[in-house]
């Protein structure tokens, strides 16, 4: 059985920890491990974070959406934002880079949801946006979604 949830919400860093407790509540009806729903809920921060600041370069009036559907013990998200976009992926995606350093960030964003995730596509083209979908198959899950 497939289940499947869509938020949508204003582009301000307040929401980021919306985001997080919507998707770790929705994922929560699979009983994934502690450790399991920690990686996912900073995922979506890593992921929220990076359209906020980067994509719409921290300004309000924008939009970022998430896209959750539970199927068989997997979790497949897709964040979503309408922003400037990523010019050089290959770049974007390396340990350490960031297009903001003067906001002292980590540039660990990709490299953190690379690592917590099975598969991480991103689509990103300049002036088009960013779309990052990312699957994650739970050990322990239970297969009806009510």
């Amino acid at each position: 059985m497939n289940n499947e949830m869509f938020v949508e919400f204003s582009s301000v860093s307040e929401n980021e920890s919306f985001a997080r407790v919507t998707v770790g509540a929705f994922v929560a009806q699979l009983d994934p491990t502690m450790d399991e729903l920690t990686e996912i809920k900073t995922v979506v921060s890593e992921a929220v974070t990076n359209a906020i600041i980067h994509g719409y370069n921290n300004q309000p009036g924008n939009h970022v959406s998430i896209t959750c559907a539970l199927n068989d013990g997997e979790v497949e998200l897709t964040i979503k934002d309408n922003g400037i976009g990523i010019g050089d992926l290959d770049e974007a995606r390396q340990p350490l880079y960031t297009s903001k350093p003067e906001l002292e960030r980590s540039g660990m964003g990709f490299t953190i949801i690379e690592n917590f995730m099975d598969s991480v596509e991103v689509i990103s083209n300049p002036g088009d946006g960013t779309t990052v979908h990312m699957t994650k198959q739970l050990t322990k899950s239970k297969t009806v979604c009510n």
